[in-house]
């Protein structure tokens, strides 16, 4: 397949691309500074500079699928990058969000309320983002507290009927959040409808 990943520079972004390399996709790596995507070089690898303050940089090729592992600690940044990949018209949208935001929130329980006030106002801009997302047909991925290590072997992906309550002591490693979010690219279960990633 071919995959565009954007925020492609950060943890997530990285172990998007070096899973979605691994399993043999040809990936165009999306970042403000490509030198900082660290990854070797590949043949199936095209790292460009893009910023979702300029859509027309994200390289987001019509019919293409996307997987975002946008993040920011600035309000603003997750909607105009949402907005900016619908626009661009690819086939599919795998995104990136926080559970506990959102729809997730009822499901995810009490703990809902103090990530909430965490957030600040970088809420409503996850809640518009993901909503921009589901609104286009994309999958948008609801994951708990990530972390750096290994694939978890037992990792599975559920819908919001299934979704645990929300423990700030449980976390999930990237690696297997993006291993999820490929599953999805490869086989999609999750169009229009967001996806929990889980542990075991």
């Amino acid at each position: 397949m071919n995959l565009t990943v954007l925020a492609a520079s950060g943890r997530t972004g990285l172990a998007l691309t070096r899973e979605a390399l691994r399993r043999g996709h040809t990936v165009t790596a999306v970042a403000r500074d490509p030198d900082r995507i660290a990854v070797p070089d590949s043949p199936h690898l095209h790292k460009v500079a893009g910023d979702v303050d300029d859509p027309a940089s994200l390289a987001v090729a019509a019919g293409s699928t996307v997987l975002s592992g946008l993040g920011t600690d600035r309000a603003g940044v997750l909607l105009a990058g949402a907005k900016a990949v619908v626009a661009a018209g690819p086939q599919r949208i795998i995104w990136l969000g926080a559970y506990g935001t959102g729809k997730s929130a009822e499901v995810a329980g009490e703990a809902a309320g103090q990530l909430g006030t965490m957030l600040g106002d970088r809420l409503g801009d996850k809640v518009d983002a993901d909503g921009t997302i589901l609104a286009a047909g994309g999958t948008v991925f609801h994951a708990g507290l990530l972390t750096d290590g290994p694939e978890s072997p037992g990792r599975r992906t559920v819908g919001l009927d299934a979704g645990p309550p929300l423990d700030f002591a449980a976390v999930i490693s990237r690696a297997t959040v993006a291993a999820a979010m490929l599953d999805e690219a490869e086989t999609p279960r999750f169009a229009g409808t967001i996806a929990l990633p889980l542990p075991e």
